[in-house]
C-alpha cells in the first residue's frame, strides 16, 4: 500500500514531525556541528536511528516507536503477525527507557484498524507530548520556585531533557525554560556528560538557542561545584521510574544524587507519566543498557586508550528513591521524599496519644501511585518514625521497599485502594466504635446525629461490620467486593469488636472520618440510641 502523505501540526522548534510518509527527525550525533534533518522510510532505519542516538532521549525514542510501528504497518499490512515482529525488534532497540515499549504498544493496539489508525495513533503521541511536556516543566518549575524560594537560582543539570530528547519543549530543560522566562535563572550549569557529550553537544546549544545563562563543566566538577556553594538545585531527566520511585536515567545522574543528598541540595526529575513503570517493582529489576567500548576508548575516529582495554560502559544508572526529592509529571508531583511518612508519623503519634492505637496496634497508609506507604510492623505508634514505613505494591500487597514488615493489615488497606479512589487510609482502635461493633451484624445504622455530616450523608448511614478473623487476606476480598458492589458506600467501616477503617482524600480527612464516627458511637454510649429527633443532635 502506498504512503497517505500528512503534515502534522508542528512548530519550528519540534524534533520530530511526519511528512510525506516519512518519520522526520533531527540527526543528534551531528549537532552542534551540523543541523540535519534525517528522512526514515523504514523500521530498520528508525531501528538504527534509535541505536546509534541519531534519536535520543526517552520520551522521543517513545513516539518514534509509535511512528516505526506506523511505518510497519503500512508495509505489511494485512499481516499483523509480521506487524508484531517488527514491533518486538523495535521495542528491544533499546532496553532501559520504558517509553519505547510503551510507545510501541499504544501504536500496536491500533493494527486491527487498519495502518492509517496506526499513523493516527502516532501523530496523537506526537502532538500530546509537547503539550504534556509544557505542563510537566511548569509543574517542575514551580515546585523549584517554592523549593529555592526568593532569588534567581543557580542550577544544575545532566545530559540533555530538552525539544531534541522530547517531541517539543522538553521536561527538566523544558523546566529550565519556565523559570527563565520567570526571570528566576541567574545560570545553568551544564555537565557535560561523558562519554557521548549530550552535555556539551546537546543542552549547551539549546540553552544557547533559548538565550538562557550557561556554563559548561566536567562532569567530575559537579560535586565540587555543590560543595563550593555554586548549585541551588539539580534537575535531571528519567528513562524509566520504577514503582518504588528509583529513577533510571544517564549514567552520572546517581553520583549526582548522593553529592546532592550530602550537600541537602534539592534533587528534581522531570518526565512525563509514560515514563513511569509500575510493573518494575524497584530500581534493581530495570535493566541497564551497556554500549560499546569505542564510546570511551576513542573520540571520533581517534583513539583515547590502549587498544584492547576491558571497558566498562553503562548508558545509564539507577537513583534509589530515598535521593530524589521529587519527580515531577504532567499529573504533578509526588511529595518530596519523606513528607508522607513524616505526616503519617505526626498522625501515628497523635492518635496513639488519645489512646486509639494502643501497645503495636493500628496502621496508617497513603497512596503513591501504584504503590502505598504504609507503617511497620509490631511497633509503638508513639515512637514511629519516618523510618518505620514500607512501601507496598497496591495489586498485590506485596512490599518493594522499607526495612520492617509491612502491617499485617495491609490487605485491608491496598484493597481500599483498588476499589475506590482513595488516597489515605487510617486504621484505629478507639474505645466506643469497637464496643459498639461487638455485637453488631452486617451494618450499624445512625440516624440523627449532627456527626453523620462528617461521614458524607445528610441523616441517616449505615456504616458495614465485618467479621473479624484471622485470615486478614479474606477481610480484605471481603471489603473490596463490598465497596466495588457499593460504589457509594460510607467512607468508613468496621470490623467487629477491633476497630475502625477509614479513607479519604488526604490523611487528614480520613483521620476526621474516623474521628466522626468514634465521636457519634461515643454519643451512642452515653444516650443508649443510635436515632435520635432533630431537636436532640449534637
Amino acid at each position: 500500500m502506498a504512503f497517505v502523505a500528512f503534515q502534522s501540526a508542528v512548530s519550528a522548534e519540534n524534533s520530530i514531525e511526519w511528512s510525506g510518509g516519512a518519520l522526520v527527525v533531527i540527526d543528534q550525533r551531528v549537532l552542534p556541528r551540523e543541523f540535519v534533518r534525517l528522512r526514515l522510510t523504514t523500521v530498520d532505519e528508525v531501528i538504527d536511528a534509535i541505536k546509534t542516538l541519531a534519536i535520543r532521549g526517552a520520551p522521543a525514542i517513545g513516539v518514534a516507536g509509535g511512528f516505526a510501528v506506523a511505518l510497519a504497518a503500512f508495509a505489511h499490512d494485512g499481516d499483523p503477525d509480521k506487524i508484531g515482529l517488527e514491533a518486538q525488534r523495535i521495542a528491544a532497540a533499546r532496553p532501559t527507557a520504558v517509553n519505547l515499549v510503551w510507545g510501541v504498544r499504544r501504536a500496536l493496539a491500533r493494527v486491527p484498524d487498519g495502518p492509517q489508525a496506526v499513523l493516527a495513533e502516532a501523530l496523537q503521541m506526537l502532538a500530546e507530548d509537547g503539550q504534556l511536556n509544557r505542563v510537566a516543566a511548569t509543574h517542575a518549575a514551580d515546585l523549584i520556585e517554592r523549593l529555592c524560594p526568593g532569588r534567581p537560582l543557580r542550577v544544575l543539570t545532566h545530559c540533555n531533557t530538552g525539544r531534541l530528547a522530547t517531541a517539543a519543549f522538553g521536561t527538566a530543560l523544558g523546566a529550565l525554560r519556565v523559570l527563565h522566562a520567570r526571570g528566576l535563572i541567574d545560570s545553568v550549569l551544564v555537565d557535560e556528560t561523558r562519554p557521548l557529550l549530550q552535555g556539551a553537544r546537546l543542552t549547551a546549544w539549546e540553552l544557547a538557542e533559548a538565550g538562557i545563562p550557561h556554563r559548561l563543566t566536567i562532569d567530575s566538577a559537579a560535586a565540587w561545584a555543590m560543595a563550593t556553594g555554586q548549585v541551588d538545585c539539580v534537575i535531571v531527566g528519567a528513562d524509566r521510574v520504577a514503582a518504588d520511585g528509583s529513577v533510571a536515567n544517564k549514567i552520572g545522574t546517581y553520583a549526582l544524587a548522593v553529592a546532592a543528598a550530602r550537600h541537602d541540595i534539592p534533587f528534581v526529575v522531570v518526565a512525563p507519566e509514560s515514563t513511569r513503570d509500575p510493573a518494575t517493582p524497584t530500581g534493581r529489576e530495570i535493566v541497564v543498557e551497556e554500549r560499546g567500548a569505542a564510546e570511551v576508548t576513542h573520540v571520533g575516529d581517534r583513539a583515547m586508550a590502549p587498544e584492547g582495554i576491558a571497558v566498562f560502559n553503562p548508558a545509564f544508572d539507577v537513583t534509589p528513591p530515598e535521593l530524589v526529592t521529587a519527580v515531577v509529571t504532567e499529573n504533578g508531583f509526588v511529595e518530596p521524599k519523606g513528607v508522607v511518612e513524616q505526616e503519617i508519623t505526626d498522625i501515628s503519634h497523635a492518635l496513639y496519644a488519645r489512646g486509639w492505637m494502643p501497645g503495636t496496634a493500628g496502621n496508617i497508609s497513603v497512596r503513591t501511585g501504584e504503590t502505598a506507604v504504609i507503617t511497620g510492623s509490631g511497633l509503638s505508634k508513639g515512637e514511629l518514625t519516618e523510618h518505620d514505613m514500607v512501601t507496598v505494591k497496591i495489586a498485590d500487597s506485596q512490599p518493594v521497599s522499607g526495612k520492617r514488615r509491612p502491617s499485617a493489615e495491609t490487605a485491608i488497606h491496598t484493597a481500599i485502594y483498588r476499589a475506590t479512589n482513595a488516597e489515605a487510609v487510617v486504621h484505629v482502635h478507639p474505645p466506643h466504635a469497637t464496643a459498639q461493633s461487638i455485637d453488631a451484624r452486617e451494618a450499624l445504622r445512625f440516624s440523627g446525629y449532627e456527626l453523620i455530616k462528617g461521614l458524607g450523608a445528610a441523616e441517616t448511614i449505615d456504616i458495614p461490620v465485618f467479621d473479624n478473623h484471622s485470615d486478614v487476606a479474606r477481610i480484605g476480598t471481603d471489603i473490596e467486593r463490598h465497596l466495588t458492589e457499593n460504589p457509594t458506600a460510607a467512607p468508613v467501616l468496621i470490623i467487629a469488636g477491633h476497630g475502625i477503617t477509614a479513607w479519604g482524600a488526604t490523611l487528614a480527612q480520613a483521620r476526621d472520618r474516623a474521628e466522626c464516627l468514634e465521636g457519634i458511637c461515643e454519643l451512642v454510649t452515653l444516650t443508649g440510641r443510635r436515632e435520635v429527633g432533630r431537636n436532640l443532635t449534637t
